[in-house]
């Protein structure tokens, strides 16, 4: 399902999973072993593959992450996406949980 993406939506879900694995203010090295991950089964050329780096040195701007946004027919790609990154660390806590299910609401 991940190749059925667009250049554009495959960075809008790093910016979305990157956003997602600062919820916790931190990022952690399991982490950036999913994030790595997946960039290499979403196919991401060198100079995207630098962006998502940036995104996890400095999330991305609040305004680039927008929800409505995600075209309806790749939502459950998304939500599968950040439940991946979420749970990498072998640890859900309340503010990503609570991020979690808003964009999930949002979603639906």
């Amino acid at each position: 399902m991940l190749n059925s993406l667009s250049k554009d939506e495959r960075l809008q879900l790093m910016r979305f999973v990157c956003s997602f694995a600062w919820a916790d203010l931190e990022i952690r090295d399991e982490e950036r072993v999913y994030v790595a991950d997946l960039m290499r089964r979403l196919d991401l050329d060198e100079d995207e593959e630098v962006q998502v780096q940036g995104w996890l040195s400095r999330p991305p701007a609040p305004e680039d992450v927008d929800p409505t946004l995600i075209p309806v027919e790749h939502r459950q790609i998304f939500l599968d996406a950040l439940l991946g990154v979420l749970g990498s660390d072998g640890e859900i806590d309340e503010a990503e949980t609570e991020s979690f299910n808003l964009l999930s609401m949002l979603l639906r």
